[in-house]
């Protein structure tokens, strides 16, 4: 049986190899990522990498992995339970935010990888000490988990060429399609053309997500109280 080199061995640690299939997809995109492409960039042939990886959907689940590895959950303190809550959503959002056009992949592995199963039970203490029975506390947090997901892979903006020049180029021919509007019928959107293509300040658009999905619980818990 081929042996691989120490220095080889080295190079082919899982999770080095995941965090280099991260920066594909974080350039390129999901659909260049492969175990072809992956064995290339660390110079050694695609059969070496099955040592880790069975295929692709397993290099893929990696990448999810690897992302949810990076949230830092904040330390349980005296604040009251949603304000926790915003803090731990606030992890999750930070972890995922470089890498728009991986973020989905995550949703996939948080009952699965140990990062994941931390931040849902603790999203579930959360919510469970703010009033929700277990069950609720499973569906509010998945639905809240999904949308926070969603609000990462549509980011305005992050899909557009990584090149400068022509990432200019496009985000002005959409604002300019959407200010060529009439203002007669449409006098909000054409004033607010830039923020829709893209966002002024990408930290308060992350923010204003955040906070509307807090505040979007706390109503669901009103509701259901009333």
């Amino acid at each position: 049986m081929a042996t691989i080199s120490k220095e080889t061995a080295k190079r082919l640690d899982p999770d080095k190899l995941a965090a280099s299939a991260l920066e594909i997809a974080d350039s390129e995109g999901l659909e260049a990522v492969t175990i072809r492409k992956l064995a290339q960039l660390h110079d050694v042939t695609p059969m070496a990498l099955y040592r880790h990886f069975q295929d692709k959907n397993d290099l893929l689940a990696a990448i999810g992995d690897r992302m949810l590895g990076d949230i830092a959950l904040p330390a349980p303190n005296d604040d009251p339970w949603d304000v926790q809550l915003r803090a731990v959503l606030t992890a999750f959002v930070a972890a995922l935010r470089p890498h728009p056009k991986a973020a989905g992949l995550a949703l996939f592995r948080i009952l699965v990888s140990e990062s994941g199963l931390a931040m849902a039970e603790r999203t579930m203490e959360l919510l469970t000490a703010g009033g929700f029975s277990t069950d609720d506390a499973a569906e509010v947090g998945r639905q809240s988990l999904c949308s926070l997901i969603t609000l990462v892979t549509t980011e305005p903006g992050a899909g557009e060429d990584t090149d400068p020049v022509a990432r200019e180029d496009s985000l002005r021919f959409k604002r300019a399609s959407l200010a060529a509007l009439s203002p007669h019928r449409y006098p909000l959107i054409t004033s607010a053309a830039d923020v829709l293509i893209c966002p002024t300040s990408t930290d308060r658009y992350y923010e204003l997500g955040i906070d509307l999905v807090v505040a979007g619980i706390r109503g669901v818990l009103v509701d259901r109280k009333a």
